[in-house]
């Protein structure tokens, strides 16, 4: 993908994520929280905005778990494995 496509991306799990939290207050994204990387900052490189997508994602799903509509089984699990993967990719360049 390009960086602008991750972007946008990027936008809309932040959304998914402030249209959960309206649902419960009480749900923490404290991972995703802690890379401090927005969709916003454009400036920030397209390695880290691919992390922060898949941190993103692994906590939408593990906090959709408790609801009807379930995440296919195992996505925390990939997304958490892309993120270890990307983080990795991070580290190397920097």
């Amino acid at each position: 993908m390009h960086k602008e496509e991750l972007i946008k991306l990027h936008q809309m799990l932040s959304d998914v994520k402030g249209y959960l939290e309206g649902l419960n207050p009480k749900l923490e994204f404290s991972q995703y929280n802690a890379l401090k990387i927005k969709p916003s900052q454009r400036y920030r490189s397209k390695t880290e905005h691919k992390h922060a997508i898949f941190v993103l994602g692994m906590e939408i799903a593990d906090a959709m778990k408790n609801k009807d509509n379930m995440p296919p089984k195992g996505m925390s699990s990939r997304m958490k494995e892309l993120a270890d993967k990307s983080l990795l990719e991070i580290n190397r360049r920097y």
